[in-house]
């Protein structure tokens, strides 16, 4: 059995190893004061001064924040939505093609995806004169992908919670705008919570999409960062992705620390809540 259980941990570790050993890599390097990456030649924080000079990835940067903020946050609320009705309603005329379409963007390749909003787009450019291509397109892209994501989370908590909650609050009276305030809502907050890191992530780095659905003046972080890749090197890559890495970090840090504080915090109300009954 110890051979296996070595066994099994030297997989482990060989996996993190391939995952983390890049990141760290690239977290060195954007302290390293020459251009060309795998050559040392001292420790500066020269790039880090030249990123904080960097209008485009700053500005771009911006863009992707703005851009990442509104479809996370669009994300959920239309896929908490979906889950809601899915979860709910198990028989309504279209609910098949209703679930298919909202699951697609999961499984379709975003190249069709960007290219099939593209060509909507365009003709409704052409037809209407709106939408341009911009800000209002990349954001309805990366909310059409980021809203399958967050259907499927928020609707996987639904159909783990109790029924006899929801139905417990109809008969004391509520109605059923209540029962989803009140009673489903608080319930689903840590999917909610995950559902927006998720989406926001996506949008935040998403490439493809932004590519197909941008225009002149929009360029957001992933799409400067790619044109410069393919023109070679550039430190201040590093710094912005050293950057991302250290916030990254820390929001996952903070979120799960949140998340299990509230996870103990609910467990004692009800088991407070269990042993009044019991007394009583």
């Amino acid at each position: 059995m110890n051979v296996y259980r070595w066994f099994g941990r030297g997989w482990l570790s060989m996996g993190f190893l391939f995952l983390y050993i890049p990141i760290i890599v690239l977290i060195v390097f954007s302290f390293n004061s020459s251009r060309q990456d795998m050559i040392w030649t001292g420790f500066t924080f020269r790039w880090y001064a030249a990123l904080s000079e960097d209008r485009e990835i700053i500005s771009g940067f911006l863009l992707s924040l703005k851009i990442a903020l509104m479809s996370a946050t669009a994300s959920v609320v239309l896929g908490t939505f979906a889950a809601f009705t899915l979860n709910n309603y198990r028989k309504f005329s279209g609910r098949a093609l209703f679930k298919g379409m909202v699951s697609s963007p999961l499984v379709m390749p975003e190249v069709i995806i960007g290219l099939s909003l593209l060509l909507m787009f365009v003709s409704f450019e052409k037809m209407f004169g709106f939408p341009e291509r911009g800000l209002l397109t990349i954001l309805f892209g990366h909310t059409v992908l980021g809203m399958a994501y967050a259907t499927v989370v928020v609707e996987s908590r639904l159909q783990e919670m109790s029924k006899s909650l929801s139905e417990a609050a109809m008969d004391l009276g509520c109605r059923p705008f209540q029962v989803f305030t009140l009673v489903t809502l608080p319930n689903i907050t840590q999917a909610l919570a995950s559902a927006w890191l998720l989406t926001f992530t996506l949008s935040l780095d998403d490439v493809v999409l932004s590519a197909f659905l941008t225009g002149p003046g929009y360029s957001t972080m992933p799409i400067v960062i790619f044109s410069r890749a393919r023109l070679g090197l550039d430190p201040r890559v590093n710094v912005v992705a050293a950057l991302t890495i250290l916030v990254v970090s820390i929001g996952v840090i903070v979120s799960s620390w949140h998340i299990v504080r509230s996870e103990r915090l609910r467990q004692k109300q009800i088991s407070a809540a269990f042993q009044a009954e019991i007394l009583n």
